[in-house]
């Protein structure tokens, strides 16, 4: 099966305020890279403020599928990918819980905006922080990620997902080996869980037994107020990357009472660590297509071909 080629009409704006950036779709927000720290809750500790995510990300109709600061996770924000486990200098350093004060990944700039082509796309940088460094808070990852929205075939749009990392530290780096970190993870709206969401890979695993396993690609879909009454993400891995095919954490079925529990991930160091050399540039290429209404594991499978190819 190919996609139609198709010429999109549809009109791609971006719009930087005081606290992000917005990728419009004639005029109707798609997605958002936030650049300011979103203050926690009340109550919470302020460690758990961040920047540098994607949220909300919508469906073309406008349904939110994203979901930021959960009570069970409170350092889960959107679409984001921190490393869990870094060895620097013999030491332990998490950049993804927050909560435990060693590291945090934070926005430090944008390098580019442009609109051309029919595309819009942001490039950041962000900087991935050694908080416990012996002197003071250190620098221990450069991270440059380009973010990339256009419109795709059946009303649906894509989201290319390109993170290149490198660091600068004599001795360089080992991401150890974790069932979480890197990559891109997905923290679905508090509207799914087990009893009106699915997700497919493409092995044909499902929430029963994806964790752990690997895929080229991954579809998580669910109900929503649109027309249709569901609403989705298709997630693909590109075949460049580490680990590729790429392992997978998704949570089970069961986790916290089956409720608002969606919550997936391609995890390249799931099952072996990863060194970084100083000054050596690693890139990892993710692309999302968000659709209403269902789309097919055929459907899935074209588009990871025209994704690599």
């Amino acid at each position: 099966m190919g996609l139609s080629s198709v010429s999109f009409s549809q009109k791609i704006t971006l719009n930087e305020t005081s606290t992000g950036v917005d990728f419009l779709i004639d005029n109707q927000r798609v997605l958002t890279y936030q650049t300011a720290k979103v203050p926690v809750p009340e109550g919470v500790k302020v460690d758990f403020s961040k920047s540098g995510f994607i949220h909300p990300i919508t469906s073309p109709s406008g349904q939110v599928l994203s979901r930021i600061q959960p009570p069970d996770h409170y350092h889960h924000y959107g679409i984001w990918g921190p490393w869990t486990r870094a060895t620097i200098s013999g030491r332990e350093v998490d950049f993804w819980n927050l909560g435990d004060g060693k590291g945090r990944v934070d926005f430090a700039k944008i390098l580019s905006k442009k609109v051309a082509g029919g595309a819009a796309e942001l490039n950041v940088r962000q900087n991935h922080l050694d908080l416990k460094a012996p002197e003071n808070e250190k620098l221990a990852i450069e991270e440059d990620l380009r973010i990339k929205v256009k419109p795709a075939d059946k009303d649906r749009y894509m989201v290319d997902y390109t993170t290149t990392i490198e660091t600068k530290i004599p001795g360089g780096i080992l991401l150890d080996d974790y069932r979480y970190g890197g990559g891109i993870g997905f923290r679905a709206t508090e509207l799914w869980g087990d009893a009106n969401s699915n997700i497919l890979t493409s092995e044909g695993k499902t929430r029963k037994d994806a964790d752990g396993s690997n895929a080229k690609w991954v579809i998580v879909k669910g109900k929503t107020a649109d027309a249709s009454g569901q609403s989705g993400i298709l997630f693909l891995s590109h075949n460049t990357n580490k680990s590729h095919p790429e392992p997978l954490r998704v949570w089970p079925l069961g986790q916290y009472k089956g409720e608002g529990n969606v919550f997936i991930e391609f995890c390249p160091i799931r099952h072996e660590s990863w060194e970084l050399q100083p000054n050596e540039r690693y890139t990892l290429k993710y692309r999302m297509i968000v659709f209403d209404g269902d789309l097919t594991p055929e459907e899935a499978e074209a588009y990871w071909r025209a994704f690599v190819k």
